[in-house]
């Protein structure tokens, strides 16, 4: 487990990366750092050694097919997270050496699976959630 400064600032950057898009907001839900669409539809959770499974950790809604694609290429790094995994959710380890280019992308992917289709033309067309 990596120390908590640390996790500190890896959840600032998935802060900042989740709400730079439209209609966002972060608040906990389950105990762990949640942002959501809308307020209504969960995107993306960062989770710290939940239930005990040592993970510091991403899950996250993906397209479909990218969670057995990831999950079944590189296992150390991905994984299929509890609770949410049957929805074809993503588990990322953010313990693990991954670039923020990835993650970046992992991110996007995750809004642009759940946000409403005008959000998603918003975000195709590059105009900010910070307007």
């Amino acid at each position: 487990m990596i120390e908590a400064a640390e996790r500190d600032r890896v959840l600032q950057k998935i802060r900042e990366l989740c709400l730079a898009f439209p209609e966002t907001s972060e608040r906990l839900s389950h105990g762990a750092h949640t942002f959501f669409v809308r307020e209504k539809r969960a995107f993306v959770m960062v989770l710290t050694d939940h239930h005990g499974d040592g993970r510091f950790a991403l899950w996250c809604a993906a397209p479909e097919g990218i969670q057995q694609m990831l999950t079944e290429a590189d296992s150390d790094r991905y994984f299929v997270p509890p609770y949410v995994g049957h929805r074809g959710w993503l588990g990322v380890r953010l313990d693990r050496d991954l670039g923020w280019t990835d993650i970046a992308g992992i991110v996007e992917d995750a809004y642009l699976e759940v946000a409403p289709a005008r959000l998603v033309e918003s975000v195709r067309r590059g105009e900010s959630g910070d307007a």
